[in-house]
């Protein structure tokens, strides 16, 4: 390929993802075993605790061309959810992180990205491309530094002293090489630790250093079974995902350079921000599906959610949900039945039963 046409094709891609809508775009060459090192480290310490898909996508993760073969460039993009600021969560609600407010990420930048790769076949038809998201097994984070959009701070996430840290990833890897940006090289987290102190349990035990089995993200969303008292008695009202590191982050601060208008599909849909107890209470698996169809919430399950909302309504106090949670400790669900009695016996509703350390499965 002459230095003209890869200077073409890189020019035409980053102007068809700000196109698209992409906030940051970036490009960088598809480097083996980057960042994986690192990743094997923490997979070694069991840090990622019931996911399991994380060490079996380990070799994938390694070399981008076993996703698409011949790959010698990997276009990272940014979309930054940053649509509204909180509302303040009434009595007898529970909170879900901002990303999963509306429509699924995933779908949305599979889209933007689809037209990316048909804009490319449709002028370059010699050159291949194949898209991936966070769900595909691939190290954006590291490419996304690699490719200049920011670095990862302490919190493990991508920063971007624009945008800050509330951004979705996205990747379209290209069987061309093409020019890369320069790397991030510096870290502007400086001697700032809020997030390292503002974990509620202690999921980050140092700067970049990141135990997913005490994060409230990992606990809400992937842990299957029950969550140990010593942490349920933590998690506050969040009953899917939690923002707190983000929130205190000093690049999130809200001001004209920073704050944006994000794409529209993931404003807050009624009743996701804060999302009503009683409503995640009541949860069956037929309305689960119904009512959170589309949105990112159906990583979860029904058990899940109704497990994390019976811990919520703990920590409110029970809030009038006492006669739900009583309903749900005969529940069909062993999980479910299991948390409400927990939370009946802390309420002083039923005999004393504590959540124990060895998870019950449901």
């Amino acid at each position: 390929m002459t230095p003209k046409r890869q200077r073409q094709i890189s020019s035409d891609l980053r102007r068809w993802a700000k196109e698209v809508g992409f906030d940051l775009v970036g490009i960088a060459p598809a480097t083996k075993d980057l960042g994986t090192d690192r990743l094997t480290a923490w997979l070694e310490a069991g840090m990622h605790g019931e996911m399991k898909y994380l060490e079996e996508s380990l070799p994938v993760r390694r070399d981008p061309s076993l996703i698409l073969d011949g790959v010698k460039s990997v276009v990272v993009v940014g979309l930054s959810y940053r649509t509204k600021e909180p509302e303040l969560s009434p009595e007898g609600s529970a909170r879900i992180s901002r990303y999963a407010w509306g429509t699924d990420y995933h779908d949305v930048i599979r889209a933007k990205l689809r037209r990316m790769g048909e804009n490319l076949k449709s002028n370059y038809p010699d050159v291949n491309s194949r898209r991936a998201v966070d769900s595909a097994p691939i190290m954006e984070r590291d490419y996304a530094v690699l490719a200049g959009l920011g670095w990862i701070g302490k919190n493990t996430l991508l920063l971007d002293q624009r945008v800050g840290s509330w951004l979705f990833l996205g990747v379209l890897l290209v069987d061309a090489e093409l020019d890369y940006d320069e790397p991030t090289e510096t870290d502007h987290c400086g001697s700032c630790q809020q997030c390292i102190d503002a974990c509620p349990t202690q999921a980050l035990e140092g700067p970049y250093q990141l135990d997913a089995r005490r994060c409230i993200s990992y606990l809400t969303i992937e842990h299957r079974s029950a969550i140990e008292e010593p942490l349920a008695r933590k998690m506050g009202p969040w009953v899917y995902g939690c923002d707190i590191c983000q929130e205190v982050c000093p690049w999130n601060e809200v001001s004209p350079r920073r704050s944006r208008v994000a794409e529209p599909l993931f404003l807050p849909w009624p009743g996701s921000d804060p999302v009503p107890l009683e409503e995640l209470l009541r949860l069956t698996p037929e309305s689960f599906s119904v009512r959170w169809e589309g949105s990112s919430m159906v990583r979860a399950d029904r058990d899940r959610l109704v497990r994390n909302a019976i811990i919520a309504a703990v920590h409110a106090g029970g809030m009038g949900c006492r006669p739900i949670v009583a309903d749900l400790a005969s529940d069909s669900s062993e999980v479910v039945r299991h948390t409400a009695r927990w939370a009946l016996a802390l309420w002083g509703g039923t005999k004393e039963e504590g959540l124990g350390s060895e998870g019950v499965h449901s």
